[in-house]
């Protein structure tokens, strides 16, 4: 699938395009790991930006979430792609078109608790470890980070 065929839209929990979205998450996060539906979703969930993608049939195949935690800082969080298009750069593209999006409002310092086997996908988007490895949700983790660079003007 070409990434050109998707649309990206940011929306919130009372978006027609939430439950798929959870529905993503679940299976693409929590499932796996044998957490029962609804597990995907936090407290916060109201306060966050949420950056999905849908193909031309407005199928949800990727998200991916941003929680503000101080005035120019926040943690990137539950980005799902389907499997189906994984390994075409969605997930690059969602991190892209998020990070835009953050600059614009303000954003300069982006974290995030990678799971340790797509800790090299993030590398290549610019993220450094910045801890030791940790469990989280059962499996290892690395917090990782990335300075936002100004808009150009």
């Amino acid at each position: 699938m070409d990434n050109s065929d998707l649309c990206f839209h940011f929306i919130t929990p009372a978006h027609s395009l939430y439950a798929k979205e959870c529905q993503l998450r679940w299976e693409r996060l929590r499932r796996p790991l044998g957490y029962p539906p609804g597990a995907e979703k936090f407290d916060f969930e109201d306060d966050a930006v949420h950056l999905v993608a849908t193909d031309c049939d407005d199928e949800c195949v990727g998200c991916v979430l941003f929680i503000r935690q101080g005035e120019r800082r926040g943690r990137l969080f539950q980005m799902a792609v389907s499997e189906h298009v994984e390994g075409h750069g969605l997930g690059r593209a969602l991190v892209r078109t998020l990070e835009e999006h953050l600059r614009a409002q303000g954003i300069e310092h982006v974290f995030l608790h990678a799971r340790c086997h797509v800790q090299g996908f993030y590398e290549r988007l610019g993220y450094t470890p910045c801890s030791d490895v940790y469990e989280e949700v059962g499996i290892p983790h690395i917090s990782m980070e990335r300075r936002l660079r100004p808009e150009s003007t």
